[in-house]
């Protein structure tokens, strides 16, 4: 019985920490790294830049979050939708959160400096930098454009991934980084619009806080054209063929046609089928490109 009771409490406790993670946040950064890993080269990843890369870059991003927890415990207590986070439900205690971060973090940097290569291992380190500080502590509380700016640092994954195979960052690389940066705001602000009431009992200055519903309406529409614009670069360069451009312009007309609902005739639930949609998009995108680099139908014989 004490057994099962000792087993029970560690299964919990493991269950804790796992949920510091934001794992579906960092399931979607692991993807978009892993896709950057596999565009970088015509042929197959080296198994072992595969496998260390994509721990060690996941164990960062566990670490970010984690780290992300601990600065905002206070706001995430009064937000419906981060509530029930360790923390704010006095499951974790601040310094276990900071051990937990610090251990997992450093595994992971070793990792990509030992058996990937320096660059990446400092590149996944600014990564951190900029998500676990300059965003959250400084951008985040401070101004509305916090997720345009703070967006860089979720925009690398991919730029990583190129990275830990190619030991440089190219113009195709930072196309990547470019797709996901213009992504992210009509992204956030779809969350953000149905959200609104929550983010200004946090206090926080989100875009339909400081500027109003129908000022970010606007803006996620404005977004989702320059992502279109954007998404399709990649076929200039020669990184896309026909495979990924019709899909960037499916996608892309689908994410337009949802900011012009939200802007002509907003509804929370729209706005939430809207966050739901720009997560599908961003992971079906990165699946097409990573298809068409592999059975490409080029766009020129």
């Amino acid at each position: 019985m004490a057994t099962s009771l000792m087993l029970n409490n560690a299964a919990c406790r493991c269950q804790e920490y796992l949920a510091l993670c934001k794992i579906r946040v960092v399931s979607l950064i692991v993807f978009t790294a892993v896709i950057g890993m596999f565009l970088a080269t015509p042929g197959m990843v080296p198994l072992q830049v595969l496998w260390a890369g994509t721990v060690g870059i996941a164990l960062v991003a566990a670490a970010a979050a984690a780290f992300n927890c601990l600065v905002e415990q206070k706001i995430d207590a009064v937000m419906a939708r981060t509530r029930a986070r360790p923390l704010p439900r006095g499951k974790l205690t601040n310094a276990q959160v900071i051990f937990f971060s610090g251990l997992i973090g450093g595994a992971g940097l070793y990792l990509l400096n030992a058996l990937v290569n320096p660059l990446t291992m400092w590149l996944t380190l600014a990564t951190f930098v900029g998500y676990a500080v300059i965003y959250t502590l400084i951008l985040k509380p401070a101004t509305p454009q916090n997720i345009v700016i703070g967006g860089a640092s979720g925009a690398m994954p991919p730029v990583l991934g190129w990275a830990a195979v190619t030991g440089e960052v190219s113009h195709d690389a930072l196309l990547l980084f470019l797709i996901i940066f213009a992504w992210t705001p009509p992204h956030f602000w779809a969350l953000a619009l149905y959200r609104r009431d929550e983010y200004a009992r946090a206090g926080l200055p989100m875009l339909p806080v400081t500027h109003g519903e129908k000022f970010t309406r606007l803006h996620v529409l404005l977004y989702t054209i320059i992502l279109l614009a954007v998404s399709v670069l990649p076929v200039t360069t020669g990184m896309g063929g026909w495979i990924y451009l019709l899909s960037a312009l499916a996608l892309g007309g689908v994410f337009i046609a949802y900011g012009w609902g939200l802007w002509r005739n907003y509804s929370d639930e729209l706005a939430k089928r809207t966050f739901r949609f720009s997560l599908w998009y961003l992971s079906l995108l990165f699946a097409a490109m990573l298809i068409d680099h592999y059975f490409r139908l080029p766009l020129a014989a």
